[in-house]
């Protein structure tokens, strides 16, 4: 099979030489490259989680303040979510990630840097605009460099890297701060900033976004490379391509309107939907664990760390389970069976669970595993909702309603305890919303298995 490196005439003849291109190393190692910079923004998202409580002795922070500093991120992580589609839509997703990888390095050396709350904070919402533009829009380069043949599992093997980045912070944390201090983690989270030059430099465009654009010539140059690469990586012949199928030509400014109209309106709102409800879900719980160890059960910094570690690598088991059964039981399955799931483990929470340590590890650990596969499979399952037109938009839109649900959660959940209503009871009222997810995903969300990005969103 001969490499062609002529300009495509359609977007379609670009989505064919894609789709019958076969797994091989090259593929893996760009999963590799992107996958470490995701790992780091995660490992960057849930630091302040672990460094709250040494913060708040340090600075003699009040319940306000540390609700501001466990939320501040979340917002800047929304607002960087919503810029980043637009701007990845229009300057191409490659650049994108990059420039958001190198901001949140240099924001985490700047953490290290300062010995007072306000420049802490705003480093720390800039490094959320960084974090939320990188997240959504790396998750859209992956799903447009993949074949519909075992996407849901090459794209959330690569997702595993996020929850994989909130479980090791956990870890490092519980190890380093007693060591080292909290400073120590900033640092160390900066050092990935590096990666923006490798990936610059060795990643290429998605050849589905240039031709989406009308950049035939740039999006066959980027097709010869992945296939000269795969084919050496390989050894043999590529198959030729199938059939170009027909890609709706967009119209002028149609990125926004596409996501409100005909099929994607439905589309829209049941992902929104479940974006919201599981990170509420998630983050309300899991920022305030080392909180509420120490707090309520009076642990010492160590074990309230190391808990809080337990609950979050379970939730990689999640993660890992729902990458290895996606492709066969389908999206919509695993997204109403594990908010379902979810909703029965925080009412046991809620009920059973909130009267001693234990009990609290062992069942927020068991809403962990379902609530986490959720929200990793969103992660593929929205990019194939749309057209590559505006799939970078709609990805960072459903990052915008995830930052809410990042937000509201600990809000939530901070406004309840600061009251002093029984802590079981912000777990039945969680449980509630959860449940609102659980009944949407079921009636609402539309199976793409084994079908092409052109198929679902032509």
């Amino acid at each position: 099979m001969s490499i062609d490196a002529t300009p495509a005439t359609t977007q379609g003849d670009i989505a064919a030489r894609l789709e019958r291109l076969p797994m091989s190393r090259w593929q893996i190692t760009v999963r590799l490259l992107i996958g470490v910079v995701t790992f780091f923004e995660a490992f960057d998202q849930l630091l302040i989680a672990y460094t709250l409580p040494v913060l708040s002795r340090e600075w003699n922070l009040s319940a306000a303040t540390s609700t501001a500093a466990l939320t501040i991120g979340s917002v800047g992580m929304l607002l960087g979510a919503l810029v980043s589609g637009w701007a990845a839509d229009r300057v191409g997703r490659v650049r994108v990630i990059a420039l958001c990888v190198g901001i949140s390095a240099l924001c985490s050396v700047g953490m290290a840097a300062f010995d007072s709350l306000t420049p802490f904070l705003v480093l720390r919402f800039v490094q959320g605009l960084a974090i939320g533009g990188e997240v959504p829009t790396a998750a859209a380069y992956i799903s447009e460099i993949t074949r519909a043949h075992k996407r849901g599992r090459f794209v959330l093997l690569y997702e595993v890297v996020f929850p994989a980045g909130l479980a090791v912070s956990a870890l490092v944390a519980a190890w380093l701060i007693p060591l080292w201090g909290w400073r120590s983690l900033y640092l160390l989270a900066a050092v990935p900033g590096l990666m923006a030059f490798v990936i610059v430099r060795a990643v290429p465009e998605s050849p589905r976004w240039l031709a989406s654009r009308g950049k035939f010539g740039k999006a066959a140059a980027a097709m010869a490379v992945m296939e000269m690469r795969i084919q050496r990586s390989t050894g043999e012949p590529l198959p030729a391509p199938a059939p170009a199928a027909p890609v709706t030509p967009p119209e002028k400014g149609n990125a926004l309107r596409d996501l409100f109209a005909g099929r994607y309106r439905r589309r829209t709102l049941t992902v929104w939907t479940i974006w919201f409800v599981g990170y509420l879900a998630n983050y309300g719980i899991t920022s305030w664990l080392p909180t509420i160890y120490r707090g309520v059960f009076h642990l010492p910094l160590g074990q309230a760390l190391w808990y809080s570690t337990a609950t979050s690598g379970a939730g990689l088991v999640g993660c890992v389970l729902a990458a290895l059964v996606i492709d066969r039981v389908g999206r919509r399955v695993v997204l109403a069976a594990g908010l379902g799931a979810t909703t029965a483990m925080l009412v046991a929470l809620g009920a059973l669970g909130a009267g001693s340590p234990v009990q609290m590890l062992v069942w927020s650990s068991l809403a962990a595993v379902f609530n986490f596969a959720v929200n990793i499979s969103l992660y593929l399952y929205t990019p194939e909702l749309y057209p590559t037109r505006s799939r970078a938009l709609g990805c960072s839109l459903g990052g915008v309603m995830n930052r809410l649900g990042l937000i509201l959660g600990p809000i939530l959940v901070g406004a309840v305890y600061a009251g002093g209503t029984a802590l079981g009871s912000v777990f039945l009222l969680i449980s509630g919303i959860t449940l609102v997810g659980t009944i949407v995903a079921a009636v609402f969300a539309e199976e793409t298995r084994g079908r092409t990005l052109e198929e679902i969103a032509p």
